[in-house]
């Protein structure tokens, strides 16, 4: 489990150029853009506190896995929700354009291998 939690501690940061000015073109509504840079912020300090509790093997580490996984798969989800609500414009996300093409995929399908896990164990 904790190959699938760990990249979430770098990768989930990423989402914070969401906020970077100039990063994202202007036309990004902030109804968009704040949600998704924030929520991904939280989800990347639950990443390093999950992946710490596991490393060490905290009584609660599994817990923490529990919590962080919930998080960043409703944060996901919440901004695919948004996205489509929103109706963005092509060019809209400017250079922030493969946060949502190249990493988020691969982050839902680890987010769903962490689900299975926890499910499997009964944890």
């Amino acid at each position: 489990m904790l190959w699938l939690v760990a990249p979430h501690m770098f990768l989930r940061f990423i989402g914070i150029s969401f906020l970077v000015p100039g990063v994202v073109s202007e036309s990004l509504p902030k109804a968009r853009a704040a949600p998704a840079g924030y929520g991904d912020f939280v989800a990347g300090i639950f990443a390093l506190i999950a992946t710490a509790a596991l490393a060490y093997a905290a009584p609660w580490a599994i817990a923490a896995v529990w919590i962080f996984n919930i998080w960043g798969a409703a944060d996901l989800l919440f901004a695919f929700y948004k996205g489509a609500r929103v109706r963005l414009k092509p060019g809209s996300l400017g250079a922030g354009f493969y946060i949502v093409t190249a990493i988020v995929p691969p982050l839902l399908v680890s987010h769903a291998l962490i689900f299975g896990l926890l499910m499997r164990t009964g944890a």
